[in-house]
C-alpha cells in the first residue's frame, strides 16, 4: 500500500485522492486504532470539508467510537478540545495553506498533540484491518460549541501584567476560521484589531492561504494607511502566523520563532527544536540565552516533545508550539502572546526584533509533473553533494541540508504534501544568497528539460 501521510497529516486533491471514501476508512482505522473510544472532529472552511467531516464522523460512529462534532473551528480549537475535555484523540478536516481544491487532515492524540509518525505507521495498517461495530455497539454522536470557553481560557492565560503600549494590529485571517477566535483574544486583551479578509468562503477569495511574502506584500500599505504598527496574518486553518511590521515589511519567520524562544528561555533553561529549514537567527538567540538548539524534520517537530523531557519551545517556520499553552501549533496563540509581549514591553515588534540577527534569505518552491518529483529532486541531491560535499557539511534529517564555512547553507527537499521541489537557503550577502538559489534552480530546470517537461510554476522569494 503507497504512504497515506505525508509531511504533516493527509492533503490531496478532492476528489481524485481524498474523497468521502477515503475518510469513512479512515473513520473506521481511527476506531480501531484508538481503541473505540471518544474523539473529537473539526473541519476548516473549505467547501469539500463539511462532505469530508460528515463522512468520518460516519467511520468512526459506525465501528464503535463516540464523536464530538465541534464543527467549524480553527485547528488551535480542535487540539484544544482533546485536552480540555480528556478525550483520547481528533481528527481536524483540511489542508491547511494549500489551494482551494486540496484536502485532508491532521489526528491528535491526548493531550491535544499531533500524532508521531508510529502512531502513522499504525494507523495505516489499521485500514487493513479495522471492521464495523455491531448495531448495539455503534458509537454515540454529539455537537459541541467550545469557542467561547476557548477565547476566555486563552485571554486569561495572557492577560498583561501591565499595559505601557496599545499596539494597532491588522488581522488577516485569510477568510479562513481563525476570525471566530483571533480578533475576540486580542479584544480581550484590551487591543480591538482591524480584520481584512474575515468573511469566512473555503474558496478563499481574498488571497491564496499560505500567509508568505509575495503574498502578503500587497497588504503592507494597509498598515500606514490605517495607522497600525503590525499585521498579523493566518493560515487557511489558523495554525500559521506570518507578521508584516510597519517598519521591515515581512518578518522572517525564524526571527519571530527566535523571539519566542528568547523569552521561553528566559523562563526556563531547555532544549529549542526547529525544523530543519530554520537559520542562524534561532540558532544565535537559544545559544546566548543558554538554551540548546536541536533540528528535526519539518512537519514532525511536535515529536520532540516525545523526545526530550526539558524542550521549553518547539517551532517550524509560520508555526510556533509553546507548551506554556499546549502541544499544538495555534495561530491565535501565537499572535496574542506578540501583542502582550508589546503590551507590557512598551515598545513594537520592529523595536524587539532589533536585538534579533537578520540576514538574507530565500525560501522558493518549483512545481513540477508528480511523477517526475523524485526522480528529479534524487538528481538534485546527486549534483548538489557533487559540487559542494568538500566544502559542506551535510545534513540529511529532511532533505539535504550543507551548511558552509561563511555560516551561509541551502536546503533542499521535495514537499510531501504537494508536487514542488522546495529550495531554502541564507547568507550573509545577497549576492551569495543568490548563487546558492540559482544553482540549486538551475539543476532542477536543466534535469526536468532532459526528461521533456518544465517547471509548471515558481515561487521565488529572497529577502534581503
Amino acid at each position: 500500500m503507497p504512504r497515506l501521510f505525508g509531511t504533516s497529516g493527509v492533503r490531496g486533491v478532492f476528489p481524485e485522492r481524498v474523497n468521502p471514501d477515503l475518510m469513512t476508512r479512515i473513520g473506521r482505522a481511527l476506531a480501531h486504532y484508538f481503541g473505540r473510544s471518544a474523539l473529537s472532529v473539526g473541519r476548516d472552511a473549505r467547501t469539500s470539508s463539511r462532505a469530508l467531516g460528515l463522512a468520518l464522523a460516519s467511520g468512526l460512529l459506525s465501528s464503535g467510537s463516540s464523536v464530538v462534532d465541534v464543527g467549524l473551528v480553527p485547528i488551535g480549537v480542535l487540539a484544544w478540545s482533546v485536552r480540555r475535555f480528556k478525550l483520547r484523540g481528533g481528527v481536524y478536516v483540511t489542508a491547511s495553506h494549500n489551494p482551494p481544491p486540496y484536502n485532508g487532515f491532521k489526528v491528535f492524540r491526548e493531550g491535544g498533540i499531533e500524532i508521531a509518525g508510529v502512531d502513522e505507521v499504525g494507523i495505516e495498517e489499521a485500514l487493513e484491518r479495522s471492521s464495523y461495530a455491531s448495531w448495539s455497539e455503534v458509537g454515540a454522536y454529539s455537537t459541541l460549541d467550545p469557542v467561547d470557553e476557548y477565547v476566555s481560557e486563552l485571554a486569561s492565560l495572557l492577560s498583561p501584567g501591565s499595559a505601557r503600549h496599545k499596539p494597532r494590529v491588522v488581522l488577516d485571517t485569510a477568510n479562513g476560521p481563525a476570525v471566530l477566535t483571533a480578533p475576540r483574544v486580542l479584544t480581550d486583551l484590551g487591543t480591538p484589531a482591524v480584520v481584512v479578509n474575515g468573511n469566512i468562503d473555503g474558496r478563499f477569495p481574498g488571497r491564496c492561504p499560505e500567509p508568505r511574502p509575495d503574498v502578503l506584500e500587497p497588504l503592507r500599505p494597509l498598515l500606514p494607511a490605517l495607522g497600525c504598527e503590525v499585521l498579523f496574518a493566518f493560515d487557511g486553518d489558523g495554525d500559521r502566523l506570518s507578521v508584516v511590521t510597519a517598519g521591515r515589511g515581512f518578518v522572517k519567520q525564524d526571527r519571530v520563532i527566535a523571539l519566542f524562544a528568547r523569552y521561553a528561555l528566559a523562563e526556563r533553561r531547555g532544549t529549542v527544536v526547529v525544523s530543519v529549514d530554520c537559520g542562524s537567527a534561532v540558532k544565535r538567540v537559544v545559544e546566548e540565552a543558554g538554551g540548546k538548539l536541536v533540528f528535526h524534520r519539518l512537519g514532525k517537530t511536535h515529536e520532540g516533545f516525545l523526545k526530550y523531557g526539558d524542550t521549553v519551545l518547539t517551532a517550524e517556520p509560520w508555526k510556533v508550539i509553546d507548551p506554556r499553552w499546549g502541544f499544538w501549533s495555534d495561530g491565535a496563540y501565537q499572535a496574542a502572546y506578540l501583542t502582550k509581549l508589546m503590551m507590557e514591553e512598551g515598545r513594537s515588534l520592529d523595536q524587539m526584533l532589533q536585538e534579533v540577527p537578520d540576514l538574507p534569505q530565500a525560501r522558493c518552491s518549483l512545481e513540477v509533473p508528480e511523477d517526475l518529483k523524485l526522480e528529479v529532486f534524487g538528481e538534485l541531491v546527486e549534483s548538489l553533494r557533487s559540487l559542494y560535499s568538500e566544502k559542506a557539511s551535510l545534513t540529511e534529517i529532511d532533505g539535504l541540508r550543507l551548511d558552509f564555512e561563511d555560516s551561509s547553507w541551502i536546503l533542499v527537499r521535495a514537499s510531501g504534501t504537494e508536487p514542488k521541489i522546495r529550495v531554502y537557503a541564507e547568507a550573509g550577502s545577497f549576492e551569495r544568497l543568490s548563487s546558492l538559489v540559482d544553482t540549486a534552480m538551475g539543476v532542477v530546470v536543466r534535469s526536468l528539460k532532459a526528461r521533456g517537461a518544465k517547471p509548471l510554476a515558481v515561487e521565488r522569494s529572497l529577502l534581503p
